[in-house]
């Protein structure tokens, strides 16, 4: 699956903690987007679409919420609960967040910016795409 966990520096001392997030440097592409979720509401599920060619990292800043991904072949579920631990996720990957907490604040980089054409929303022409 073209997925994976990004450990983040955690910076700080006895004041607090501090996260730096670098286009290029602890973050592996150029960011060009930033956004993030809050205050989903308990039982709703966000996502559904995958991206042709987009490369994302999502990170929980606040609270946790799970990540399923599916690359047409496997399935896999990730738990983002830590401000310091991204998930990248490149290319053809379907997800869908879901289990926000009330708390959660989840944080998305992406490499590139807003583009409807780059969205595959229908899982049927997700399968089709993979194969």
């Amino acid at each position: 699956m073209n997925e994976n966990l990004i450990d983040f520096q955690i910076l700080g001392d006895e004041r607090g903690s501090l996260i730096s997030l670098e286009g290029t440097k602890n973050v592996p592409f150029d960011i060009k987007r930033v956004y993030y979720i809050f205050g989903t509401k308990m039982g709703v599920r966000r996502g559904f679409h995958a991206h042709k060619n987009l490369q994302q990292i999502l990170i929980a800043v606040n609270g946790s919420c799970k990540v399923h991904l599916n690359d047409g072949s496997q399935t896999r579920e990730v738990i983002l609960s830590k401000p310091n631990k991204g998930l990248q996720i490149n290319g053809l990957v379907w997800r869908e967040m879901y289990d926000f907490t009330d708390d959660c604040v989840l944080l998305v980089l992406a490499n590139n910016y807003y583009d409807e054409d780059d969205y595959i929303r229908d899982y049927e022409k997700f399968v089709e795409a993979v194969k």
